[in-house]
Order: C-alpha cells, then structure tokens, then sequence
C-alpha cells in the first residue's frame, strides 16, 4: 500500500525541516483524539541512527511503535522513519521537504505500508490505514498554523 501528501507552509525550509526534525513536534501534530505519549529516552532531534517509541491509542487498544530514523537514499532534506515494531507488517515513511520560491516550502509525505496477517492487528492496520488520508490532513493543518503564525 502506498499513500502520498504534499502541502506548501509559508516557511523557509531550514525552519520546516527543523521543526519535523523534533520529536514533540510529532506530538504536537498529532490529533487528539489519538493521544500519542512519547516512551523512554527521546533524542531532542531526529537524525540517523535515533530510535523513538510511543504509544497510541486506537479507542481503548494501545498501541506501541518503535522506529528507526534513517536518512533519505537520494541524499533530499528530509529523513524516513522506518517502524521497527508495531501494528503493521512494515511501515516506511518518508519526509522530504522542498525549499521554494517566496521563502515557501513544499512537505512532501510518502508512506509505505503492509498489513499484518494477525486476527487483531490485520483489521487494526487496516483501520489505521483507512484513516492515514485525515490524519495528514490534520498534521498539514497543524504544520502551517505552528509555522506561519511566527
């Protein structure tokens, strides 16, 4: 399965890749009708080689994600969480971030996933999945109204 979003935020790109690089910003793009707590030890900035875990909640099913964060292969600003465990047989999300004209940039999402052959968490990935359109919605919302306010 594969899933693509891009949006432009009035921003330069410096400042949106910085921002997507920290991982409160995770949290703070994330709806609340899906609490999300970051676990354990959280590098401030996201780089190669960090790991990041967290829990959701799925109405009252937990859940908990780990991810590796990696660099792009085509060397483009940006970085790709690769899910180390959680609800999906494999997860792969790529952030790019384009600088353009006017101090603008472009917030390029790429996703893609596989769902787990399980009784419980196959039909839970597949809710996910099914929701992955409105939850990029959300984060661009979010994005533009913490980043063009400042």
């Amino acid at each position: 399965m594969r899933y693509a979003h891009r949006f432009e935020v009035a921003a330069p790109v410096e400042r949106v890749a910085a921002f997507h690089r920290r991982a409160e910003s995770l949290v703070a793009i994330t709806p609340k009708l899906l609490p999300m707590r970051l676990l354990g030890e959280v590098p401030e900035v996201l780089e190669a080689g960090s790991r990041i875990a967290f829990r959701t909640w799925l109405g009252p099913l937990p859940m908990t994600w780990q991810s590796a964060i990696e660099a792009l292969p085509d060397d483009a600003l940006g970085f790709q969480d690769r899910q180390l465990a959680g609800p999906f047989a494999s997860w792969l999300h790529r952030h790019r971030f384009v600088a353009l004209a006017g101090g603008r940039t472009a917030v390029e999402d790429e996703v893609e996933a596989r769902l787990r052959r399980h009784p419980l968490w196959g039909p839970v990935g597949l809710q996910i999945w099914l929701g992955v359109p409105l939850l990029f919605a959300y984060r661009q919302a979010r994005t533009r109204r913490l980043l063009e306010r400042g």
